[in-house]
């Protein structure tokens, strides 16, 4: 039996074959914990974080909705480097809940996926 975790594991790997980030288009990477919510704009050609966000220091709100300041979070410090374009890589997550209000937020924030 495969458990949870393997099962996102095997298809985090499938879709990180297939994209990758540059400096002019990152990638966008969501991790969500049972708790918090947090997102990456990643250079993978250098290896680096180029901005991040996360519902760390946000309470009092449901978490989808959270997860929405987030995503609006993120399109904000991404104008502000001058990134209006990424790749969504939902780091073997469904496309359901949290990550789908996280990613609808950033579009309507100004990104580009």
């Amino acid at each position: 039996m495969v458990s949870k975790t393997e099962r996102r594991q095997k298809i985090k790997l499938r879709i990180r074959g297939k994209i990758s980030g540059t400096a002019e288009c990152p990638r966008m990477t969501v991790f969500r914990s049972n708790k918090q919510i947090y997102v990456q704009l990643v250079d993978d050609t250098e290896g680096k974080t180029l901005a991040s966000a996360s519902s760390k220091g946000l309470s009092g709100a449901p978490k989808k909705e959270l997860a929405a300041q987030v995503g609006q979070a993120i399109a904000q410090k991404a104008k502000e480097a001058g990134i209006t374009t990424v790749v969504f890589d939902r780091n073997g997550y469904l496309y359901h809940g949290r990550v789908k209000e996280l990613a609808d937020a950033a579009r309507n924030g100004g990104l580009k996926f």
